[in-house]
C-alpha cells in the first residue's frame, strides 16, 4: 500500500497536527501511557532504575527501508523491531520509546493508522511503552519515521563491542542472506538470547548483523587481528540462494553482504569450554541456530583456506 494520496480528504492536512496527534495516542491504545509517563508534556518521564540505562535510535524511511510491498503494519513493526535488536546485541531489556514523523501534506491516514497499530502491537508484544514524540511537515512524497528506544540492562553487565583475543571463537545466530525477501521486515529480534548471552561469562563482545556480516564484523576485529572465517560454516538463508540464482553470485556473496539479517555476532573466549557452551544454547534456545563460523588470528598468521572478507562488502551508509 503507498503511504500518499491524491486526495486531501484522506491526507493527514485535512486532519491537521493536533487532531493527528489525538488520533496517534488513540491508535496507540495501552502502549501510550497518561501524562507524565506519556504523550503531552514537554518530555515523557521515565522511572529510575538500578540497572545500566541504554539508548539506541533507528529511522524507517520510505524508498529506503520499506515500499508499497510492505504492509504499513509490518512498517511500524520494523520501526521497532530494528531498535529491538540493538537492545538485544547489548544484554538489555527495552522499556519505551519515543517517535518522531517527518510526514508529507499527501501521508494517507489510513496508512498511517495502520502503521501505528503495527507498531502498538510490536510494542504490546515486547513490553514497550511509546511515551511521546513529534511530527513535522516534509516535502511531498517522503515518510520518515525515527524511533528512539530506552532500555535496561537485564543483569549487572552490558555487552559491548569490546576486544578480542587471538583464538577467540565467533558464532552467529539463525541464517543470512536474502533479506529484501521478506526477512527484513519479518525477523524476530533476539532479546531473549541477548539477554541469556549476557549472563554468560564466557561470552566477551557481542553486536547485531544489520549491514551484512562481511561489514559489521569490522567493528569487533582489534588491529593486528583478522577473522578467520570457514566458508562452508556460514549459515545461509534459502532466501540467499533464491537471490543468487538471479544475481548470478555465490549465494555465500549474498549472506556476507546483504545486511537487515538482525541476527547476533557473538565472540566467545579462546579459554571457555566450547562444547559447555554450546549445549548450554541448545538446552535454552532448541529452536535458534548457532553456528561457530570461525576464530580470530593474527594477521601475519591467517589459517590456510580463511575467506577473503576484502572480496566481500556489507552496505554502507552515504556510499
Amino acid at each position: 500500500m503507498n503511504p500518499f494520496t491524491a486526495i486531501r480528504a484522506e491526507s493527514v492536512t485535512a486532519h491537521g497536527e493536533l487532531r493527528l496527534i489525538a488520533e496517534i495516542r488513540r491508535w496507540l491504545g495501552k502502549t501510550s501511557p497518561k501524562s507524565p509517563f506519556g504523550i503531552g508534556d514537554d518530555c515523557a518521564v521515565i522511572p529510575p532504575t538500578k540497572r545500566y540505562q541504554l539508548v539506541t535510535t533507528d529511522p524507517v524511511l520510505y524508498g529506503q527501508h520499506f515500499d508499497d510491498t510492505v504492509p504499513p503494519r509490518a512498517v511500524g513493526a520494523k520501526l521497532l523491531k530494528r531498535n529491538l535488536s540493538d537492545v538485544a546485541a547489548m544484554g538489555g531489556r527495552p522499556v519505551a520509546a519515543v517517535v518522531a514523523l517527518a510526514l508529507a501534506p499527501d501521508t494517507r491516514v489510513g496508512w498511517l493508522r495502520e502503521f501505528h497499530r503495527g507498531l502498538a502491537a510490536c510494542a504490546l508484544r515486547h513490553r514497550v511503552k511509546i511515551v511521546g514524540g513529534d511530527i513535522t511537515q516534509a516535502p511531498a512524497g517522503f515518510f520518515g519515521a525515527f524511533l528512539t528506544l530506552h532500555g535496561v540492562s537485564t543483569g549487572p553487565r552490558v555487552v559491548t563491542r569490546g576486544r578480542a583475543l587471538p583464538g577467540d571463537r565467533i558464532y552467529v545466530t539463525g541464517a543470512l542472506g536474502g533479506s529484501l525477501l521478506g526477512h527484513h521486515y519479518k525477523f524476530t529480534p533476539r532479546l531473549a538470547e541477548g539477554a541469556w548471552l549476557a549472563r554468560q561469562k564466557e561470552v566477551c563482545a557481542m553486536m547485531d548483523v544489520s549491514d551484512g556480516l562481511a561489514k559489521d564484523l569490522n567493528a569487533l576485529t582489534p588491529d593486528g587481528l583478522a577473522p578467520a572465517l570457514i566458508g562452508s560454516a556460514i549459515p545461509i538463508r534459502e532466501a540467499a540462494r533464491r537471490c543468487a540464482r538471479v544475481t548470478k553470485q555465490a549465494p555465500l556473496f549474498h549472506a556476507l553482504g546483504d545486511g537487515e539479517d538482525y541476527e547476533l555476532l557473538i565472540i566467545v573466549y579462546y579459554r571457555a569450554d566450547k562444547d559447555r557452551f554450546e549445549r548450554n544454547w541448545k538446552k535454552r534456545f532448541p529452536r535458534v541456530k548457532l553456528s561457530l563460523i570461525g576464530t580470530f588470528a593474527r594477521k601475519d598468521n591467517m589459517p590456510t583456506g580463511a575467506l577473503r572478507l576484502v572480496d566481500y562488502r556489507g552496505y554502507e551508509h552515504l556510499r
